[in-house]
């Protein structure tokens, strides 16, 4: 496939209680071994790909490097790859469409893109969020690519107790609503456990969800009967590896 089909299929991919699962990754060599797995597409996690070469997440590591792990994943991979690409390493939404723009020159066909503001306090409000989403979706139809933009809102995130997120449900409503119109492929809420919620907001959005592995969250197999479009497992897979890693260099210290 090209990119264009490329971006055609992960699109097609996004059904909703028929979840794309997405076992992400920080590297080259991780893409490869999940797509020998049988996986449909690869997604990046932004904090598995900070944290294996060392930095926080937040968009410490420099944007340079993240384009040459990306350029090494598409070159690893025959199948569509989704990049973790926090707040687009900018404010303004012509310099986030700038960046953006660089990513599909490498072949990307898709972006998680969040409206918290990053390494500040807050999110960006609707209005600002979607003139950023838009300017986005604007580039990327210049370009050519239908690029999946994955509106991650940080309501749930940045919610002190989990008790709180009955009282944001209408905000992530509104918030879906406005990503879609300007422009968006999915809407992504991590931090969201609950399955009234989870379906509320399923049947609700205009957009597939996209629901994060965590503690708390319901399995797969549930996940999809809820009517969610999209499972991502964030920076599961390297917390795992990183402790079977520790474990297994504390076993060969020590004999």
């Amino acid at each position: 496939m090209n990119q264009k089909e490329k971006a055609q299929s992960f699109a097609s991919l996004h059904v909703k209680g028929r979840p794309l699962i997405l076992y992400n990754v920080w590297d080259a060599g991780g893409a490869k071994a999940v797509a020998g797995a049988g996986a449909k597409a690869i997604a990046s996690s932004s904090w598995s790909v900070a944290a294996a070469h060392g930095y926080r997440d937040g968009e410490a590591i420099p944007l340079d490097l993240v384009a040459m792990i990306v350029a090494r994943i598409v070159a690893t991979t025959d199948l569509p790859v989704s990049v973790d690409f926090e707040g687009g390493y900018a404010t303004a939404p012509e310099d986030v469409a700038s960046n953006v723009e660089r990513v599909l020159q490498l072949g990307a066909v898709g972006i998680n893109f969040e409206d918290r503001r990053v390494n500040q306090s807050g999110l960006f409000s609707v209005a600002e969020q979607s003139e950023r989403i838009r300017a986005i979706r604007q580039r990327a139809d210049e370009v050519g690519i239908r690029l999946f933009i994955n509106a991650r809102t940080d309501l749930f995130l940045q919610a002190e107790e989990a008790a709180q997120h009955r009282e944001l449900l209408p905000a992530a409503k509104t918030r879906a609503a406005a990503y879609h119109d300007a422009g968006a492929s999915g809407f992504f809420v991590p931090g969201l456990v609950d399955e009234e919620l989870i379906t509320e907001l399923c049947a609700a959005s205009p957009l597939p969800v996209n629901v994060m592995m965590m503690d708390g969250v319901p399995p797969v197999a549930r996940l999809a009967e809820l009517g969610v479009s999209r499972i991502s497992f964030g920076p599961l897979p390297f917390l795992q590896l990183e402790e079977t890693l520790r474990e297994q260099a504390r076993v060969a210290s020590h004999g």
